[in-house]
């Protein structure tokens, strides 16, 4: 069986709107389920490849501040 988890997250979100993706995301971070982080890793994906380099060192910043508020609980 070929699956592909990309194609098939992307599948599902193709015709969604801005407000539609922000509640998937919302959803599945205060959900904290663990199946859908491979969906959270490809939308993940999606903003790092449609950002600029500025952009993507304060998403690092803000990451790393938040791995340490995580670890430090």
């Amino acid at each position: 069986m070929d699956l592909n988890l990309r194609k098939a997250i992307l599948s599902n979100i193709a015709s969604n709107d801005q407000e539609q993706l922000e509640a998937t995301i919302v959803d599945a971070v205060e959900n904290g389920e663990e199946k859908m982080l491979p969906g959270l890793g490809v939308l993940f994906e999606l903003i790092w490849k449609h950002t600029n380099e500025e952009e993507k060192q304060r998403m690092v910043e803000a990451l790393e501040q938040g791995v340490k508020e995580a670890t430090n609980q």
